[in-house]
This record gives C-alpha cells, structure tokens and sequence, in this order.
C-alpha cells in the first residue's frame, strides 16, 4: 500500500516502457500515513494520481505481467486505487 506523492518524467527511458505513466509513491502502514520505507518510482496501471492510496505490487515478475510486458525491466506497478480500508478485530480463542 502507498500514497502518489507525484508524476514522474523521464526524457529518456528502456524501450518497454514508452507510453507508460510513472508515478513517484510512499510506501504506507496501516495508518495510510506512517512512511514505510523510501519513496520508489512505479508504473501506473489504475490510472492513478497525486493524494491517491494505492496497491503497489512490488515483485517483479508479477509487475511485469500486471502490465502485460512480460519481458520488462519493471519492479513496482500500481495495479488499483484503495477506495476504503476496514480494520476488524478478530478475537482469538482463549
């Protein structure tokens, strides 16, 4: 999970990603607010921008296919825009 916190422009980048939008993201906790981490550059699969919170995939090969570029150098996509988190206590057994 992380925030967009910008767009970013590259002038020059592989040739796999031409026509891709790439977001500047904040890993988040739980909290949607607490960084996790350092901010990282992901493509963007959901259409997402700027305030949004998201789902980041964060493996490669599953960011690859998530974008259906199998064969590229992506390590991070955002693949959905979090409308609302629910956070239930779930009791355990005594």
């Amino acid at each position: 999970m992380a925030r967009v916190i910008g767009d970013a422009v590259a002038t020059m980048k592989n040739a796999s990603h031409e026509g891709q939008k790439l977001l500047l993201v904040q890993p988040v906790q739980l909290d949607q607010s607490t960084p996790r981490g350092d901010a990282v550059l992901a493509v963007d699969a959901a259409d997402a921008g700027p305030g949004d919170l998201v789902l980041l995939v964060t493996e490669g090969f599953s960011a690859m296919t998530a974008v259906g570029r199998p064969d590229s150098p992506i390590d991070m996509v955002v693949i959905g825009v979090i409308d609302r988190i629910d956070l239930v206590e779930i009791a355990t057994p005594a």
